[in-house]
């Protein structure tokens, strides 16, 4: 197999330092340029046609992320950010695929997984056949011994209305058949839920259904609510299933995103990620909220992406969404706080 392709970006010399001594150590990594400037970085990314980047934010003349914003437009390029904490969602809305934390430049010297990170981020065979502490699939994770306050993410649960049909369909392909099990509602009347259901299962790796009272929640399926009835969450015998009824409207809506996250906040807590993404009105708002108060962490898909910025923007002006985040982006959120569990 040949050797992954790492452009690295950086701009202080001791960093540099720090991370030649990282990637030179992992045989499966060729560090084919490195750049201090994002001027020198843009030539480099055109002459190496590097696989993947590693791109510090602190950079002479041009921010890292701003340089990134820049590019991605131009030329995808596979990147993970190094910055503080403060500049996350800047990174993410930028393009990058992952993002590590650095306070200050000794820490990368912490981040032991680093060239695992580089090769997921490339994605394709790299994620399989990493060598060294290979990376776990979201369906292998369990908690860690010796610390009570990481959990694995058993659920996710995604709700969409108006533009929700393609935005998820984008989503859906960024899925592998590792993700943990998922539950979405998109608001449609009934008999579209399944025509749309066979549509997504076409889309990518993960398997897509309508839903039907007393599927198990598995991974590598996503389980969409029929178009008249409501969908909860239950836990029996240890096992998430869903319960699909016929009921009253709930912020208007049946199948309503409230009703979902709401019983996803109740009975998964913790254990969830919440998604809420273009829409009108404000139905999943709440549930949103919920599913926040209770642990989970949420998303909300950004103004800019959105075909209508309603649903995710009451979230986020309630404090329901902890991350903003450009649709082709979500995907590899997702990914990233499993990765992370935080």
């Amino acid at each position: 197999m040949e050797k992954l392709k790492v452009l690295l970006v950086v701009g202080n010399l001791e960093m540099k330092r720090h991370l030649d001594k990282i990637l030179s150590a992992d045989p499966d990594l060729d560090v084919v340029a490195e750049a201090n400037n994002a001027y020198t970085a843009r030539d480099k990314i055109i002459e190496c046609d590097p696989d993947v980047m590693l791109l510090c934010h602190d950079l002479p003349r041009m921010p890292g992320i701003t340089f990134l914003g820049k590019l991605m437009p131009q030329r995808s390029t596979q990147t993970i950010v190094i910055a503080k904490p403060e500049f996350e969602d800047e990174a993410y809305r930028a393009g990058a695929k992952d993002f590590i934390v650095c306070g200050d430049h000794s820490e990368i010297l912490e981040h032991e997984n680093i060239c695992n990170r580089l090769k997921k981020a490339a994605g394709g065979e790299w994620l399989a056949n990493a060598k060294k502490a290979p990376v776990l699939h979201a369906a292998q994770m369990t908690r860690s011994s010796g610390s009570e306050g990481d959990t694995t993410t058993s659920i996710i649960a995604i709700g969409a209305s108006t533009g929700g049909t393609e935005a998820i369909a984008t989503v859906v392909r960024g899925l592998r058949r590792d993700i943990p099990g998922i539950v979405m509602v998109q608001h449609m009347p009934e008999g579209y839920t399944q025509m749309y259901a066979h549509r997504l299962d076409n889309e990518g790796e993960v398997s897509v259904k309508e839903a039907v009272s007393g599927d198990v929640v598995k991974p590598g399926q996503i389980l969409l609510a029929p178009g008249d009835k409501q969908m909860r969450i239950v836990k029996i015998n240890g096992r998430f299933q869903v319960e699909c009824k016929h009921g009253p409207r709930v912020t208007g809506h049946c199948p309503s995103v409230d009703a979902l996250f709401e019983s996803v906040a109740r009975v998964a807590g913790k254990e969830a990620i919440g998604v809420l993404m273009t829409g009108m009105g404000s139905d999943g708002a709440k549930g949103l909220l919920a599913m926040r108060n209770a642990g989970a962490r949420t998303i909300g898909q950004d103004e800019k992406t959105c075909i209508v910025y309603g649903m995710p923007k009451v979230a986020y002006e309630i404090g329901a969404v902890k991350w903003q985040v450009p649709l082709e982006q979500i995907a590899q959120k997702i990914y990233y706080l499993l990765d992370k569990r935080q």
